[in-house]
């Protein structure tokens, strides 16, 4: 009898996907209108464009922005758009809502660039338990880009998995 150690993870054939490896990359940063609201409650648009024309953009360069207005206000539309308009150009990417929607907007877009195909009858782990917190919605959306492809989608760590979904 050998005393050899077998890593039997190792050669499994698992392929195991992070997806950490698709959260934002860079600063996240809240643009909020409420600071552009007259007494808290108003937005005037004359003052509104002179205050964004007076904005130092450059503070937003390369970084991640969520527009929002964290005051209870009504905002028309155009406002969030004028504000999209000075940041596109500086911004790594802009959306609309609060950090936790730019978080999963930017993850589903990262993980569109996902090619089924080349998970074409792997057996693939889906990591769970990480550093960062991964929205439920990046969970469901890599199931349904694997599930059509994948031999076999598991949840979890290669060691100890949760069967997801199994090719018949």
């Amino acid at each position: 009898m050998s005393n050899i150690i077998i890593n039997k993870v190792a050669e499994s054939g698992l392929i195991t996907l992070d997806l950490e490896e698709f959260y934002p990359k860079g600063e996240i940063v809240v643009f909020d209108l409420k600071e552009y609201l007259f007494m808290g409650l108003i937005l005037k648009e004359k003052e509104y464009r002179a205050a964004l024309l007076a904005t130092n953009w450059a503070q937003y360069q390369d970084k991640y922005v969520a527009i929002t207005c964290t005051a209870d206000a009504i905002i028309p539309m155009w406002a969030n758009m004028l504000a999209a308009s000075y940041l596109q150009p500086v911004a790594k990417d802009v959306v609309f809502g609060n950090k936790q929607q730019l978080i999963t907007n930017i993850i589903t877009k990262n993980l569109a660039t996902v090619k089924g195909e080349a998970y074409t009858d792997k057996r693939v782990v889906v990591k769970g338990c990480g550093d960062i917190a991964i929205p439920e919605t990046a969970y469901v959306d890599i199931t349904n880009k694997l599930r059509p492809f994948a031999k076999s989608i598991m949840y979890g760590e290669p060691c100890s998995t949760v069967p997801i979904y199994k090719k018949r």
